[in-house]
């Protein structure tokens, strides 16, 4: 008992310092880019020694790897906390929101969307792990709902929910990581409604 114990507490223990680790490199990137961010600043930033550091990511791209996964558990957690369960109209309608309200006032995670757009060219791989932890699980999920509500009478679930994720997701870029909101501003509450009735609309034509 005294070993289970004792081995929880030191599992707990290296949990709490690979989140303080994560929390402190989370600024080192926003600020100095995925290139330009080393081992060496990160261990400063997070308060750690370069020997605790790399007892707990290897490397760069698996320090990055972890922020980005710790960025996917908190969103998934976040929109899919809810079963997609009951009319169509109301479940688009309320997964809309909370994917825009999880997102769109989040100013580290924009940030760190930006950083992944500017790193995109130079490090592809730094993209495709975002889109296949946090845009891929998304669409699948829709997925899954469109093709279990036949009523709706889509050709093409899977394409109608990337067109819905996207949609969204151009909403969050255009308003906040380009300054649409000074350039073109739209609420979200109409953006939502009419993106949702688009989708709705196809079994009424």
């Amino acid at each position: 008992m005294a070993k289970t114990k004792r081995a929880e507490k030191s599992h707990r223990s290296a949990l709490d310092k690979a989140e303080q680790i994560l929390r402190g490199a989370i600024p080192e990137f926003l600020k100095n880019g995925y290139a330009c961010t080393s081992m060496d600043k990160v261990a400063k930033a997070a308060g750690v020694s370069k020997q605790t550091l790399y007892s707990h990511f290897t490397d760069k791209e698996g320090l990055f790897t972890a922020l980005v996964k710790r960025i996917a558990t908190k969103k998934y957690n976040f929109v899919c906390s809810q079963p997609l369960e009951g009319e169509p109209k109301e479940v688009l309608r309320n997964l809309a929101d909370r994917i825009l309200t999880e997102n769109i006032n989040d100013s580290e995670y924009l940030e760190f969307v930006r950083l992944i757009i500017a790193e995109s060219g130079n490090y592809p791989d730094l993209s495709k792990l975002f889109l296949t932890q946090i845009a891929k699980p998304a669409v699948e999920i829709v997925t899954k709902y469109l093709q279990e509500n036949q009523e709706l009478d889509l050709e093409d679930p899977e394409a109608t929910a990337r067109i819905f994720v996207g949609s969204l997701v151009y909403f969050i870029l255009n308003q906040k990581v380009l300054h649409g909101i000074e350039v073109m501003p739209m609420t979200a509450e109409r953006y939502v409604d009419n993106l949702v009735a688009l989708i709705e609309r196809k079994n009424k034509i």
